[in-house]
C-alpha cells in the first residue's frame, strides 16, 4: 500500500525525529517547511523525509503544497509536533482502501491533562456543531489526522491556505456526495509551542476562518446537498480506546 504523509511544519525541529521514527513501514513522510528558523527542514530530511519549502505562510498552504508533492495512492495528514501517533494511521487508510469511506478523520482524545488547551477544546466543539448542521455529517473533531485517496482528493480542488483548509475538505467531500468517518486517537502534550490553537489569538483567527467557509458553504450549497440533510448520517460512536474503529458514519 503506498501512502504519503503530510506534515505541515513550523519550528518543529525538536518534535520531528519522534514522529518520523513513529511512521509505519511503507509510509513516506513529506514535512512542508512553511518557514521554519530552527533547522527544522535539516532535521527532517537527516530522518529521512521528502521535505518541500513553501514560502507562502499558512496552513492551507503547507498542506497544498504536500499535496503537490505526493505521488502516493493515498494522502494522509498529521501534525508535526508529536500530539499525535503516525502509528494509527493504518487505521485510517484501511477503511478509505476498503472503500467504506472517501475521508477517514481521527477523532482527539486527550491522553494526559493539558493536551487540549480549554479555549481551543471549546472552540473546536462549537464548529463542529456548526459543521454538523451545514452537512448533516455527526462528526464531533475537526482534527487534523486525515487520510483520502490523493487522486479524490485533488479533484475536490480545495482553494484555502489558511486554518480553514481541514473544514473546506469536509464541506467539498460534503458537496461530491461521498462519505465520511472519525475514530479516535490519542492526543498527547505537543512538543514546543502551537502555532494556531495552543494561543488565544490563533485561536480566533481559526475560527474566523472557517466560520467564514461555513457562512459561504450554507449560502451556495447545491440544493441537492442540502436536501441530503433530511437523511442524516447515522451518530457517531461513543468514545473507544485510541486506535479502534467504530462502525461507520454515512453520509
Amino acid at each position: 500500500m503506498s501512502v504519503d504523509v503530510i506534515l505541515p511544519c513550523l519550528d518543529e525541529a525538536d518534535a520531528l525525529p519522534t514522529v518520523i521514527g513513529r511512521l509505519p513501514d511503507g509510509y513516506r513522510a513529506i514535512v512542508v517547511d512553511n518557514g521554519s528558523t530552527d533547522g527544522s527542514a535539516d532535521v527532517a530530511r537527516a530522518h529521512g523525509a521528502l521535505v518541500v519549502t513553501e514560502p507562502r505562510k499558512g496552513f492551507g498552504s503547507a498542506c497544498a503544497a504536500g499535496v503537490s508533492a505526493a505521488t502516493a495512492e493515498f494522502v494522509a495528514f498529521c501534525d508535526a509536533d508529536a500530539s499525535m501517533d503516525p502509528a494509527e494511521l493504518p487505521a485510517l487508510v484501511e477503511r478509505v482502501a476498503s472503500g467504506r469511506v472517501e475521508l477517514a478523520l481521527g477523532r482527539r482524545v486527550p491522553t494526559s491533562r493539558g493536551a487540549w488547551a480549554p479555549h481551543a477544546r471549546f472552540a473546536n466543539r462549537v464548529l463542529a456543531v456548526l459543521m454538523r448542521r451545514a452537512t448533516g455529517y455527526r462528526l464531533t473533531d475537526l482534527g487534523p489526522m486525515r487520510v483520502m485517496r490523493r487522486e479524490d482528493l485533488v479533484a475536490l480542488d480545495l482553494q484555502d491556505r489558511r486554518s480553514g483548509y481541514p473544514l473546506e475538505m469536509v464541506l467539498a467531500v460534503h458537496a461530491a456526495g461521498w462519505r465520511v468517518d472519525e475514530s479516535d486517537i490519542g492526543y498527547a502534550q505537543r512538543i514546543g509551542d502551537s502555532k494556531v490553537t495552543g494561543t488565544l489569538r490563533g485561536t480566533v483567527n481559526a475560527v474566523r476562518d472557517m466560520s467564514r467557509l461555513l457562512r459561504t458553504y450554507r449560502a451556495s450549497a447545491p440544493r441537492a446537498a442540502r436536501e441530503a440533510q433530511l437523511d442524516p448520517v447515522a451518530s457517531a460512536p461513543a468514545p473507544q480506546a485510541a486506535g479502534s474503529q467504530p462502525e461507520e458514519v454515512r453520509s
